[in-house]
This record gives structure tokens, C-alpha cells and sequence, in this order.
């Protein structure tokens, strides 16, 4: 039964449903700010799905991911707010800044292995995080960046209400998923993925090595530029704060959750856990006694997150049936043997 259920969660039926509800749910909640809460959840996501192809995909941990998710913001804040650009030609320029410098940070940084890359990253995320809080004359230091224009509607929608931004960041989200999914059955992920298991492993392959981890921080970056650049346009006003580390740790901690180096685990754990922290708002700064232990026993029992779990299940399952059974499950074993190897 459980496996009869299992398996179709794994079909594009399961998917069409959970678009179904997304295009719903702003009819199913019980008040704007619900709406508003699912809104950046998409947006955070967005990040995610940028920290998963460098982290979870290519195997190097990215601690400079909230910097560019700032940078990001800080482009479009500052184009709209001081330039006087409008929103779309600012949202463009953001992305290409955050590829360039994405660009120049993996040229240098990915020269470096392991833990002395992710020591890097850190440094370069606090450095991120000092430039946009002390550099006064152009990102107005703490006093931050206010009247951030939002998503221009070309006189057809008002994205300044919540229901059509929501929509907005939904279709940029599918676009991302979708995006994602190519990749990871692409030449090109599997690419990344030779890469994740061992340098010189992709190295006998024939694979360049710092061309391949190059494009795929480009790749995280301009993900991570792109929910910036969303997030400033909803919130219409930012500070130094949305560089502070904390995010990037925030953001790891949604992908862990979910699942690393799998399709739909950055969307399931984003969306999972700001439900829950919103649901624990009410015991103010005790919901962490709560959440903490609940996290913990979360990793502790799923420690591939709740989509590796699931597929890792899924594809020990399938292996352990019959060979009539197997071959009248062939679809489901391909589709799970295939995501759990990427997630092992």
C-alpha cells in the first residue's frame, strides 16, 4: 500500500496536483499574510534550489550563498531606489551581477578543496556582509535601502498587491524547478555529479574539472541573485541584515531537511520548515526549544532528508520485489534508483 502510494508521488500526476494546489491556494488561505508567508517561502526556495546545484549537485559547500542572495537584492534595491530604473531592467541587471561576481569568486575559490573552500566562502560572505553594512555612500549602511520599486504589471496586474506577487514568485519558482530537473538529466549535471563523487574520479573521465565547478557557482549564484532580486521587490525594503551569514546556514538547513543533491527536497524543506517556525511564532524566542529538538530528530532519522529518504526507500523497495513484480514496477525503480544514486 505504502509503496502503491510511493509510487504515485513519483509520477508527473503527483506534480500536476501539487501545481494544482500552489495555483489554489491563495483561494484555501484564511488571510493575506498566509499568502504572504507561502510568497517567501517560494523565494527562499528559489536560493535553495541555487545552493543545491553547488552543494548538492557538484559536492562543494557554498557558505557565501546568503552574500549573493544580497547581492542580488542590493542591485535591483539600488537601481530602482537611487537610479531611478524600473523594476525589470534592474531584476536583469541583477542576475548579471550576480553571475559576474559569481564568476570572480569561483575563479579564485575553487582552486581550493573541501573545507578549506567552504572556509573561504565563509570569509567571503562576511566580507559581503561588511562591504554592504559599512559602505555608507553607496548601499546607506544600516539605514538601508527604502521605496525599492515593485514588479512593474504593464497596466495588465498590480504585483504591489500580495495575491498577483505571490503568483509572480510561483511562475519564477516552476521555471526554476523545471530548470532543474533538465539539469539533473542532462550531460551537464551528471557532469556535476562525477565531480561530487571525487576529483580524480571526474578527472579519468575526461572532465574539466575548474570549467565544470565554474559554471555550476555561476549557476548557484544568478539562482541566488534571481530571489534576491524577488525578495527586495516584495519586501520593497532592505538592510545589511539580508547579508548576514545566518541566511546562508538558514538556507543549508532547508536543503539538509529536504534533501540534498534531490529535485524536490530544497521546495519541502523550505516550505516545511518556515511553516513550522510560523506556526511556533506565538512562544516568541522559546519556539527554538521546540524546533530545535524537532530538527535534530528529523536529521537524526532521516538523515538524507525527507525526499532522499523517500527515494532511497522507494528504490530498496523495488529491489527487494519479485522479477514479475520488478519489470510491471520498471518506471518507478528507474525514477527512484536514479535520484537515490544522485543523493547517496
Amino acid at each position: 500500500m505504502l509503496f502503491k502510494i510511493g509510487r504515485y508521488l513519483m509520477t508527473p500526476g503527483a506534480k500536476m496536483a501539487l501545481l494544482a494546489f500552489a495555483l489554489v491556494f491563495p483561494f484555501l488561505a484564511s488571510n493575506e499574510y498566509q499568502v504572504y508567508v507561502m510568497a517567501s517561502a517560494f523565494v527562499w526556495a528559489i536560493a535553495v534550489y541555487g545552493l543545491n546545484i553547488i552543494t548538492g549537485y557538484c559536492g562543494q559547500l557554498n557558505l557565501a550563498h546568503g552574500g549573493f542572495f544580497a547581492i542580488g537584492a542590493y542591485t535591483l534595491a539600488l537601481l530602482t531606489a537611487d537610479a531611478g530604473w524600473s523594476f525589470w531592467p534592474a531584476f536583469v541587471a541583477a542576475l548579471l551581477v550576480s553571475a559576474a561576481l559569481g564568476f570572480l569568486v569561483g575563479i579564485v575559490s575553487l582552486r581550493l578543496k573541501e573545507h578549506y573552500f567552504a572556509i573561504f566562502t565563509l570569509c567571503v560572505g562576511f566580507i559581503i556582509y561588511l562591504l554592504i553594512d559599512k559602505w555608507e555612500e553607496l548601499t546607506h549602511g544600516a539605514i538601508g535601502v527604502r521605496n525599492i520599486a515593485a514588479p512593474s504589471g504593464f497596466g495588465l496586474v498590480d504585483f504591489t498587491e500580495t495575491v498577483p506577487f505571490y503568483y509572480l514568485v510561483l511562475a519564477f519558482l516552476v521555471f526554476c524547478i523545471w530548470f532543474m530537473g533538465r539539469l539533473s538529466r542532462s550531460l551537464l549535471g551528471r557532469t556535476f555529479i562525477a565531480i561530487r563523487n571525487g576529483d580524480e574520479l571526474a578527472q579519468s573521465l575526461g572532465i574539466n574539472l575548474m570549467r565544470n565547478k565554474i559554471l555550476a557557482f555561476v549557476l548557484s549564484t544568478t539562482y541566488a541573485g534571481l530571489a534576491g532580486a524577488l525578495y527586495a521587490g516584495m519586501v520593497r525594503f532592505i538592510g545589511p541584515e539580508e547579508a548576514n551569514i545566518v541566511h546562508t546556514f538558514d538556507m543549508i538547513t532547508y536543503l539538509l531537511v529536504g534533501g540534498i543533491g534531490t529535485l524536490m527536497g530544497p521546495l519541502l524543506g523550505t516550505v516545511g520548515i518556515v511553516w513550522i517556525t510560523q506556526s511556533l511564532q506565538f512562544l516568541e524566542e522559546y519556539r527554538m526549544i521546540i524546533f530545535g529538538p524537532m530538527l535534530v530528530v528529523l536529521v537524526i532519522f532521516f538523515p538524507r532528508g525527507i525526499s532522499g529518504q523517500f527515494l532511497t526507500w522507494m528504490h530498496h523497495k523495488a529491489q527487494s520485489m519479485g522479477p514479475g513484480k520488478k519489470r510491471k514496477e520498471n518506471k518507478v525503480q528507474n525514477a527512484s534508483t536514479e535520484e537515490a544514486k544522485n543523493n547517496a
